[in-house]
């Protein structure tokens, strides 16, 4: 059973989800002292050393530093980046599930883009999947002219962002290791990064800082990871409907928090999440069975 490709779906996008919940936590305590660009750069930063030193100590690794597709590397990360930034933004300015409920449109563009660029086939329970889980959000969000302000555009371009960086990592998948997406990403990004960042921005540290720096740069390090290997298990179409979840289990982090209210409507939008992924990871398991 453990050997299923569903099972490996299911488990890195629990480390994924687990760690962009962290991430935004990070985020929000750190904004009242930093910029965008500069936790960014501090994420960034803490990446390269890490990886860079395991790339020290791990000849097989150093091997990994060429990349294939300089090209798209190039284009992933440039539009990951400004997706990466108009979430950062929308994170500091609204409530946290407002930001992930409008950020989940990414899953319907990413089916879109899936099927025209990658061949991929919409099957029965992906629709499923990605439809019911757009309409969890929307019973979540309950969308109206709030939503059509200027910060909830800025989400919804974000969201267009990470479904092409979606696809392209999915494409990059087949020929490049983990560890090389994650290093030219942060290699790509962090110059992009610290161009933004105030001047010695560094020396605003200040003792309260260094829990939610590591939460950053280990949840940013670890959401991409474990995302990046989900795609090496599942087509792009099933990996991403998994993304809702986040919307209800950050309305619960916000709510634990920072004292955002909860909503009544969350269990029902909830509900029609997890029942459109649990009706598409029964039809995978099968399909793979088969």
């Amino acid at each position: 059973m453990t050997s299923s490709p569903v099972f490996f779906i299911v488990l890195w996008m629990t480390g994924a989800l687990t760690s962009f919940s962290a991430s935004a936590v990070a985020v929000r305590l750190l904004s009242r002292t930093f910029s965008a660009f500069e936790m960014l750069a501090f994420r960034a930063g803490f990446a390269l050393v890490l990886l860079l030193g395991l790339a020290l100590v791990q000849p097989k690794l150093r091997a990994q530093l060429i990349p294939k597709k300089l090209s798209l590397h190039v284009v992933r990360n440039v539009v990951h980046f400004a997706g990466t930034y108009g979430w950062t933004v929308a994170v500091t300015i609204l409530p946290l599930a407002m930001v992930f409920a409008l950020e989940f449109t990414a899953p319907l563009w990413t089916a879109i883009l899936a099927v025209l660029f990658l061949g991929e086939r919409m099957t029965l329970g992906r629709v499923v999947a990605v439809v019911s889980g757009f309409i969890g959000v929307m019973i979540i969000l309950r969308p109206g002219l709030e939503g059509l302000r200027l910060e909830g555009l800025i989400v919804l371009a974000a969201a267009l962002a990470f479904a092409i960086t979606a696809v392209i990592t999915k494409h990059l998948t087949a020929t490049q290791t983990t560890f090389t997406i994650l290093v030219w990403m942060n290699l790509i990004q962090g110059p992009l990064n610290f161009m933004g960042a105030g001047e010695a921005f560094w020396l605003k540290l200040e003792p309260n800082h260094i829990i939610p720096l590591i939460a950053l740069g280990v949840g940013g390090l670890a959401s991409h990871f474990c995302l990046t290997n989900a795609y090496r298990y599942g087509d792009a179409t099933v990996v991403m409907p998994l993304d809702f979840l986040r919307v209800p289990l950050i309305a619960i982090v916000g709510w634990q928090f920072f004292g955002e209210s909860l909503d009544p409507l969350l269990l029902l939008g909830s509900l029609f999440i997890i029942g459109g992924i649990l009706f598409n990871l029964r039809a995978e398991s099968r399909r793979a069975a088969a």
